[in-house]
């Protein structure tokens, strides 16, 4: 069990990590080595050693090992990202890198998104370094750089330049899962990500002839990629039902009493209708999606350009890449290109894993009034740049939210927090499957 000082330091460390501003804006601009210093140090108080690796210079990543006590177990990958996503301090009820500490509440950016695990981590391997204990399987901790971007200056940098610092790994767990879900009704669930729908960031391109603005042209680069943009957006992408999506479904409609027939994919709206709010857990990931979120064209009102572009954020379930590029072939239509701007894979976890029954026995044990439940994340993780090295990813960061804190919209919102209560939960919760796992 975490004994007090690791409850105490959870807290301290949420807020430190917080004060540290680790913005990452894209393109490069982001330094997250003052927040990579400073969990280094912490694990290195602990008698381990960890190493501090950049690609490129201020973008700094954290690998340290805890040897376990049987050699012949795998090794268990525990990953959290050190960015946060921009935030507009006008818009806030606090400063956002304040660390503010108010009324049983940690306040900032990187409360959830993902500090609060980091702290977790750091709180728990430190608190067996003054008990003496030692987790059955080697664990490796790895604190990254860049995950709210590209990934190309943390775990894409890691898992294809420094392999051998992740020796042996088979799973790992990091963010968005084991979190309480209220569902109006007086039910908490607790869903454990089990996978993840691909990444596929789209750049459009239409071309056309320049010109005046007064004269007729039906060769507009802008009309053409309007008219794209616009069937993109109106698509009704069809249903489509992974193994981990269709478990979900299943634990869910049992949970309700609903009679379900999820051969029939017709029957699948109506099922998420019935669910009501529990619907939220699942509703994004049972189709592919593109939207649309960038335009650019033109620079004089009165003149037609020859070039416009557009950028699609799409996600595409597992299995299903292919149908997701020849349905943008269809709707880009032939006066407009697209490419990958940016691409990873979707991710499919296994349920039957002694992992996963582990982690359902953690939150069970500190939570025996929820219910957990597999869930796909509609968006993507570092498992995905793990997954490289043949790491099977899990959503596992622990934390017992009150009802009314709305724990996926404070991901990336104004006024992102975190209860002290739910930071203990997720150190009690952490400390049981770790040592177990």
């Amino acid at each position: 069990m975490a004994d007090e000082q690791a409850l105490d330091e959870v807290v301290r460390f949420t807020s430190d990590l917080i004060r540290i501003d680790t913005t990452n804006r894209g393109g490069g601009d982001c330094r997250e080595r003052p927040a990579a210093e400073y969990a280094a140090a912490l694990l290195a108080e602990t008698g381990l050693e960890p190493v501090l690796l950049e690609r490129t210079k201020g973008r700094t990543n954290v690998v340290a090992r805890l040897e376990g006590t049987d050699p012949s177990a795998d090794a268990l990958l525990v990953h959290g990202h050190l960015d946060v996503v921009p935030a507009q301090a006008e818009d806030w009820s606090v400063h956002p890198f304040s660390g503010e500490i108010r009324d049983g509440v940690v306040w900032g950016r990187g409360a959830v998104d993902m500090k609060n695990m980091d702290a977790m981590i750091l709180a728990v391997v430190r608190g067996w370094a003054r008990l003496g204990v030692r987790p059955r399987r080697d664990l490796v901790i790895a604190f990254t750089a860049d995950e709210e971007a590209s990934a190309e200056d943390g775990s894409g940098f890691l898992a294809d330049r420094h392999p051998e610092l992740f020796e042996g790994c088979t799973e790992g767990i990091s963010e968005s899962g084991a979190f309480t879900f209220h569902d109006g009704s007086g039910r908490e669930l607790y869903p454990i990500a089990a996978g993840e729908r691909g990444t596929g960031w789209l750049k459009l391109t239409a071309r056309g002839r320049a010109g005046h603005g007064s004269k007729v042209n039906r060769n507009n680069a802008v009309t053409h990629l309007a008219a794209a943009i616009a069937r993109i957006g109106a698509h009704e992408w069809p249903i489509r039902l992974t193994p981990t999506v269709r478990a979900a479904l299943t634990e869910l409609a049992a949970l309700y009493g609903i009679d379900a027939d999820l051969d029939d994919l017709g029957d699948v709206d109506e099922l998420l209708r019935k669910l009501g709010p529990a619907a939220a857990l699942v509703e994004a990931t049972v189709r592919n999606s593109a939207n649309p979120t960038m335009l650019s064209a033109g620079y004089k009102v009165n003149v037609i350009p020859g070039e416009a572009v557009a950028y699609v954020d799409g996600r595409h379930l597992a299995g299903t890449e292919d149908e997701f590029r020849a349905t943008l072939d269809h709707l880009t239509g032939p006066d407009v290109e697209w490419e990958f701007h940016h691409r990873e894979v979707a991710l499919q976890a296994p349920l039957d894993s002694v992992t996963y029954r582990r982690m359902r026995a953690a939150i069970e044990e500190f939570a025996p009034e929820g219910h957990v439940v597999p869930y796909c994340m509609s968006g993507g993780t570092d498992a995905k740049q793990f997954s490289r090295l043949g790491i099977t990813g899990y959503g596992f960061a622990p934390l017992k939210l009150p009802e009314g804190l709305d724990y996926q919209a404070l991901f990336h919102g104004v006024d992102e927090r975190v209860p002290v209560e739910a930071l203990h939960f997720g150190v009690r919760v952490l400390d049981r499957f770790l040592r177990t796992a």
